[in-house]
């Protein structure tokens, strides 16, 4: 009884100071300060299959601005962000391209929740089967987003869900 309940507490302990730092890391703050251009770094190259199996590669959109969000059907966060990224491609049309990546899941889990949202058609959706994106922009939290410019440059890091206003309203910084 006396073990079960050191166990316990102990077990308590660590989970509320993983909220905590789970908390204070998911910021709304970018991680790239958008003055400090001498900062910039390069988006992470990709090569990743889309639904089709069509390989697709940072490079085919080098000139535009870009998008890129990292997300996995088990995240609960991503459940509206994928739908608002959906909404936002389509306000904005040709001048960004959003691109949401999917975390190491089978095309099934993949493509079945998409199919649910009504979000298949409206992205360009890719597989990382060995979650090498996320690895690569230093994934801490889920959903994870990108802010690419033009040149290919990352002038933005977001952690942490965004409703569509925040989306709207960073695509405009992006694309001015």
């Amino acid at each position: 009884m006396k073990k079960t309940l050191i166990v316990s507490g102990i077990v308590a302990v660590v989970v509320i100071f993983a909220v905590f730092l789970l908390r204070k890391n998911i910021s709304t703050q970018p991680v790239v300060d958008q003055k400090a251009a001498s900062r910039l770094e390069p988006a992470p190259n990709f090569n990743l299959k889309d639904y089709n199996g069509k390989i697709v590669s940072l490079k085919d959109f080098i000139g535009k601005p870009l998008v890129i969000n990292s997300w996995a059907a088990w995240c609960p966060f991503c459940r509206q962000e994928l739908p608002d990224f959906a909404l936002a491609q389509k306000e904005f049309g040709d001048k960004v391209v959003i691109i949401a990546i999917d975390r190491a899941e089978s095309l099934g889990v993949a493509k079945g929740y998409t199919d649910q949202q009504g979000t298949t058609d409206k992205l360009i959706l890719l597989l990382d089967p060995s979650d090498s994106f996320y690895q690569s922009i230093g994934g801490f939290s889920m959903p994870e987003t990108i802010f690419v410019d033009k040149n290919g440059q990352i002038i933005e890091h977001k952690r942490g869900v965004m409703a569509i206003e925040e989306i709207r309203e960073k695509i405009l910084k992006l694309i001015q």
